[in-house]
């Protein structure tokens, strides 16, 4: 405790603490959500009703494997329909050849008799109209037979998309049908199931706000802690920082992807993460109490573009000091110039008539009530 004395006025007491080395952990806090590395999201490519689920939640699922089956019926009669029209279409492309064919056939006779004069102008005329509008027919049944030919690969393909397949192996997180259920694909694809691929490797997707952001980089170490388990620090490294803002309500922040071990699977997709990520880690600098640099001097103006201190000299008396500053935690900030020394008193605040009093009374004694 120091304290100076001017002319005429009492005593002013200050609070002070000395300069001194020790370990500094600059941290970042923020809120995320647990989510797996991998989730693969398993929906319908047709509109139907789901006949068979064969999975289930926390069912484990292999690549391939099926999962349901959208009801099959109008599908196959769909398919026949279609391969009876390329049977139709085949035909009529036929008989249309055949015609052809025959059209050919009697205007290459009337080219031969005409030199003769056997046939007239307008009867070989007539033959080459007939025979180029043959084979004409021809090219449009031929068309015909291919579109009849694509909607049955299309049919084909509807009636395979009704048998739903896992793409991934892994772990059901979420199912999103029941049986009987009708499936409307026509504007959007439904989804059926979630998949996480592994359970055992987790992320974290936290939410860092803009003045944050700069010290977060890849690759830093970060830990969190989930209300499931209030006690227990899960271990995690930053492996991406996203560039995307995510701007609510005109706060903006971006999203830091924390990836993180869960071989027990303790931790499971949705849980709420309470995240700090270690921006910087110093263990022995030049360190002084955050309430140094916050302590301003009464009546004393204050100069915002520089970082200062009050030290009281060997005389008891105050003085400012201007510092410069490295890495802070919620405790304590760097000390980076050479204006302190390690054991310099640093005033902290000024001891009010309330505070020196309780300090004058005997140990243990209550205001009020006496001794303990």
């Amino acid at each position: 405790m120091w304290y100076w004395w001017t002319s005429g006025a009492p005593p002013i007491h200050y609070k002070t603490a000395l300069v001194d080395r020790g370990p500094i952990t600059a941290i970042v806090t923020a809120t995320g959500t647990i989510n797996p590395v991998v989730s693969v999201q398993v929906g319908s490519q047709v509109s139907g009703k789901v006949a068979q689920l064969f999975a289930d939640f926390n069912s484990k699922v292999m690549k391939g494997q099926v999962l349901a089956q959208i009801d099959q019926k109008p599908f196959k009669a769909r398919l026949s329909q279609a391969r009876a029209a390329v049977k139709s279409a085949r035909g009529n492309l036929a008989r249309a050849k055949v015609l052809a064919t025959q059209r050919k056939r009697e205007f290459d006779r009337m080219a031969a008799l005409r030199p003769q004069a056997f046939v007239s102008q307008a009867d070989m005329d007539l033959a080459e109209t007939n025979y180029r509008d043959a084979a004409a027919n021809v090219e449009v049944l031929q068309a015909q037979l291919d579109q009849a030919q694509a909607a049955l690969a299309s049919a084909e393909l509807d009636l395979g998309y009704t048998t739903i397949y896992s793409p991934v192996g892994g772990i059901v997180v979420s199912r999103n049908v029941d049986v009987g259920q009708t499936l409307a694909a026509a504007f959007q694809t439904p989804i059926l199931f979630v998949i996480a691929q592994d359970l055992t490797q987790m992320q974290v997707n936290a939410n860092v706000s803009e003045s944050d952001i700069g010290g977060v980089k890849e690759g830093t170490e970060a830990n969190f802690r989930v209300d499931a388990y209030p006690k227990q620090f899960f271990e995690g490294v930053v492996t991406q920082v996203r560039n995307a803002p995510i701007n609510i309500q005109n706060v903006v922040t971006y999203d830091v992807v924390i990836t993180v071990g869960n071989p027990e699977l303790k931790l499971k997709p949705g849980m709420t993460a309470n995240v700090t990520i270690v921006t910087a880690r110093k263990e022995n600098p030049l360190r002084v109490p955050n309430g140094a640099l916050r302590f301003r001097m009464p009546n004393v103006a204050i100069d915002r573009k520089a970082s200062r201190v009050w030290l009281l000299d060997p005389n008891h008396q105050p003085r400012q000091v201007d510092v410069s500053t490295g890495i802070a935690d919620s405790l304590f900030t760097e000390i980076v110039s050479d204006t302190l020394r390690e054991g310099d008193p640093v005033i902290l605040g000024i001891e009010t008539d309330e505070e020196l009093y309780k300090k004058q009374l005997p140990p243990g004694f209550e205001p009020g009530r006496g001794m303990r």
